[in-house]
């Protein structure tokens, strides 16, 4: 009797704490909740979170825009060139002097043809330099022999060399200078009245020319 007597208000004192503890437990489990989550809507209020995934956005953003370069624009500098080489083709082609028959050329390279054709073009180069300095036929006016010696290089040195069977640089470059020289004739004498420097002027132009077409300063480099 006396242990039923004992146990019996131990079970009781049992079942009441087991009945306030759970609801204790309950009561703290959901106050820590919602703790926890009023420090996550703290968190996510303060909006110190947002601006730092913008900020990686733009910085992002910036970084692709700087790498992404527009593409690079057509240069229309071939196109201009090419019409430019078309019109003077088409000019000297028209005005220079030409073959009359539609057969071949004969004054091939290794030619006598070709020698003598190339040997008249710089000494009629040589030979209008001499006249335009007043050395042959010397005289104290302006007259015939020097005019024809100012303009040696475009009446005989040019269509000598264009008569010859010449490669397409060299012919372009003599299409040039068919076009360019009378130019250089007529706009020098407006401020220097001398036949030697118009003369030299011609003689610069035609090396120059000659220079750029056939890529003579590349080879030298």
């Amino acid at each position: 009797m006396c242990l039923l007597y004992s146990t019996a208000p131990c079970t009781s004192k049992i079942s009441i704490f087991s009945t306030i503890f759970p609801t204790l437990r309950r009561s703290s489990h959901r106050a820590s909740f919602g703790r926890r989550t009023r420090v996550r809507a703290e968190a996510r209020s303060d909006g110190l979170d947002t601006p730092t995934v913008q900020e990686s956005s733009e910085q992002q953003e910036a970084e692709s825009s700087s790498n992404s370069k527009p593409p690079p624009l057509p240069s229309a500098a071939p196109a201009i060139d090419k019409n430019v080489k078309k019109v003077v083709q088409k000019t000297a082609s028209t005005f220079a002097p030409r073959a009359s028959t539609a057969t071949k050329n004969p004054a091939v390279p290794g030619t006598a043809l070709y020698t003598l054709f190339e040997v008249q073009g710089y000494a009629s180069m040589l030979f209008g330099g001499a006249l335009s300095f007043n050395l042959i036929f010397p005289s104290n006016e302006p007259d015939i022999w020097r005019l024809m010696g100012m303009w040696s290089v475009w009446m005989f040195t040019i269509p000598s060399l264009r008569a010859r069977d010449c490669s397409k640089n060299e012919k372009e470059a003599l299409n040039y200078l068919f076009l360019l020289i009378p130019l250089l004739n007529v706009v020098i004498p407006f401020f220097w009245k001398s036949f030697s420097i118009v003369w030299s002027a011609d003689t610069i132009a035609f090396f120059v020319m000659y220079a750029w077409k056939l890529g003579w300063l590349q080879r030298s480099e």
